[in-house]
């Protein structure tokens, strides 16, 4: 049924302990009309702020934790004071409704003004300044109904046309100091929204310096390593944390790493055949721009990890 379908939502509630979400674009009148007939977690409030990157930015500062430089933009001319403000390069974002690199513009030089507001489709927007970060990673964190939290990562992440492609856990070369402050970070939201279940944080790294994006309240693509490279997955947490049990050890079991495959799926079979690797595919047609599976790997070390991926990459005919 559609999200905003009130009879289908009353007979879910009517059936089920506990609803949660697995993405942001959920309606918010969907969730005040189960939440009144059943538990609702995570909270509305933490689905509100996923969903609006300005309010993401203002809880970071608000918590201390530092973003890229920003301002909100209602308008053309909004647009240009935040580019005076802040300069350029930056990326013109959408505020909601986006995601995998869409609802975003990027602004290269003073030329690509003109007109971007409309372009983005004239909608509430956010402008940010650009971040020449060395890495991009993720921190994943469950909380339990008791306050418990336990964290996976820092996890490694490249993206490709704006989707996500390689993830590796644990990173590379992220200091102990980054480390540290991206923990905190992660800890610091969760407990600011009362959080229960799993949401995932991105962040880039700059040295020891470790700068907010975004946070998405729900399971996360990178964390899909999690599934055989964690003594607990990000899905069984999430379970167990919106049903009151204890959490699982997040720790991870090998060094780790996961694939994405989009578009087009290469010859299962043969990424089979390295040692390592798990499968998973999502029953879903081949078409561009569509995620398909993924593919995870476990290895003993960084040097073996990185063999195997370069062998599934070998194997995958979208890079082709």
């Amino acid at each position: 049924a559609a999200l905003d379908d009130a009879d289908a939502l009353d007979r879910l509630a009517a059936r089920v302990d506990v609803v949660t979400f697995e993405f942001e674009n959920v309606p918010a009148s969907s969730l005040e009309r189960l939440s009144a007939r059943v538990r609702v977690v995570p909270s509305r409030r933490a689905l509100d702020t996923g969903a609006d990157r300005l309010a993401e930015k203002t809880m970071f500062r608000d918590l201390g934790i530092e973003t890229a430089p920003f301002a909100s933009v209602e308008d053309q001319a909004s647009l240009e004071r935040a580019v005076a403000l802040i300069g350029v390069p930056g990326i013109l974002k959408t505020r909601r409704l986006g995601y995998d690199g869409k609802g975003q513009k990027r602004l290269r030089a003073l030329s690509d003004v003109e007109g971007s507001f409309a372009a983005l489709g004239g909608v509430p927007a956010i402008y940010e300044g650009f971040v020449a970060f060395d890495r991009e990673v993720s921190m994943i964190g469950a909380r339990g109904q008791d306050g418990r939290v336990v964290l996976y990562g820092p996890i490694e992440n490249e993206h490709k046309d704006g989707i996500l492609h390689v993830s590796r856990c644990p990173a590379r070369s992220v200091s102990s100091t980054a480390d540290a402050v991206a923990r905190g970070a992660v800890a610091a939201i969760l407990e600011k929204l009362d959080y229960v279940g799993v949401l995932a944080v991105e962040l880039f790294v700059v040295g020891d310096r470790v700068i907010a994006n975004e946070i998405a309240p729900r399971v996360h693509n990178s964390g899909h390593y999690s599934i055989e490279g964690a003594e607990t997955s990000q899905f069984e947490n999430h379970v167990r944390a919106i049903t009151g049990q204890p959490l699982g050890s997040a720790a991870n079991v090998g060094c780790c790493a996961m694939i994405n495959w989009v578009g087009r799926l290469p010859d299962v079979d043969r990424v089979l055949a390295i040692e390592g690797a798990h499968v998973h595919l999502y029953g879903k047609d081949e078409r561009s721009g569509r995620k398909l599976g993924h593919v995870t790997i476990r290895a003993s070390n960084g040097a073996e990890r990185e063999e195997k991926i370069r062998a599934v990459l070998a194997l995958d005919r979208w890079l082709a």
